[in-house]
């Protein structure tokens, strides 16, 4: 884990230190306050700031999303799985040299152990970037994605979500680097054009058949920033300071947020990424999430953050396992080398990482 530091307020006071309180809940930060007078964004800067730099997850309200935006792409994704297996593998990543597509349960990889969950990759839709003789091999990650013929009305809610979702995060992150002082436009430019947003449609359909819990394994997001939708069932848990986990319980109406890795290496430590997992639903009781992933372009070169209190910064988490590169696409192509070996076997068998 990230070791601890003692932020700022607002005000120049020192700030709690997250480590020298136990874990109980992910704060609760309103997005709607950005819209409120000065008094309101200093509280949502304040609450932001605190929650970023310690847990480095929470809940986010106010964000704007309508419960028949929400409904819209629950409802397409539960009918997706309710398909016939023969109409899903029809859409298997397999067949795609994007990786995008199905997933079947346990063909997912995290820290080389089997997830025991089934899911659809899905992306921006843009035309094949096969990558020409000098280009990095991460242009394969660009291009369109599969949809199940019996359901057109998947593509539209899925696309629409992209988009809607890529509008809320697009504000978290100006609100966000406004809340260390800096300037809230820097990263703009590596999200011009056509920044690399995904999203998974995904199922926990219960505990493995030999027992194992893993619905996902112990890991961190390699991006910017994850906004998380998930049902009723129960499951996801974030590491504490002290390596234990906390239940993250479902909110009504709330995402929740956690940043990713390039954040906290841009920040050298002061953002925070945390290690997060999911716990199989008990039986066979089946579980739904869509996380959606807000990252820069494939080509975009994340430079270091220039902020006030960058002097505070702890520096980052260093792991050779899991090396991070300046240039986000390196790094979207080590993960997805790696979570789906078959794919990479099947249609890069000469690029595989």
């Amino acid at each position: 884990m990230t070791q601890q530091h003692h932020p700022t307020t607002s005000t120049g006071a020192p700030a709690a230190n997250p480590a020298e309180a136990p874990l109980d809940a992910l704060p609760v930060i309103d997005l709607s306050l950005a819209d409120g007078g000065p008094a309101d964004r200093t509280r949502l800067h304040d609450t932001l700031r605190a929650a970023a730099t310690g847990v480095g997850f929470f809940q986010l309200v106010g964000h704007g999303v309508t419960p028949a935006e929400t409904a819209a792409l629950t409802g397409a994704m539960r009918a997706f799985f309710a398909l016939p297996e023969a109409d899903r593998l029809a859409v298997a990543n397999l067949h795609s040299p994007h990786y995008r597509g199905y997933t079947r349960t346990g063909d997912e990889r995290t820290g080389g152990s089997r997830d025991w969950r089934d899911q659809l990759d899905i992306g921006a839709e843009l035309p094949p970037h096969v990558p020409a003789p000098g280009e990095p091999p991460y242009w394969w990650l660009e291009g369109p994605n599969q949809w199940p013929d019996a359901l057109p009305e998947l593509r539209t809610a899925a696309l629409a979500w992209i988009d809607r979702l890529g509008s809320v995060a697009r504000t978290l992150l100006r609100e966000l680097l406004t809340a260390i002082g800096a300037r809230p436009d820097f990263y703009d430019p590596a999200f011009a054009g056509h920044p690399h947003l995904r999203l998974k449609l995904v199922r926990y359909p219960g505990t493995a058949p030999d027992g194992a819990g893993q619905g996902v394994g112990a890991h961190k997001d390699y991006g910017f920033i994850t906004l998380l939708l998930q049902d009723t069932v129960g499951g996801l848990q974030v590491e504490r300071p002290d390596g234990s986990f906390l239940d993250v319980p479902p909110m009504e109406g709330a995402f929740v947020v956690n940043l990713g890795e390039l954040l906290e290496v841009a920040t050298d430590g002061y953002l925070k990424a945390t290690s997060h997992r999911v716990i199989s639903p008990p039986g066979a009781r089946e579980r739904y999430s869509v996380p959606f992933f807000y990252n820069p372009r494939l080509d975009a070169h994340v430079e270091p953050l220039d902020f006030p209190l960058a002097h505070h910064a702890p520096g980052a988490t260093r792991d050779p396992a899991n090396p991070l590169y300046a240039d986000f696409g390196f790094n979207e192509w080590k993960g997805y080398t790696r979570a789906h070996p078959e794919v990479t076997r099947r249609h890069h068998p000469d690029l595989a990482a």
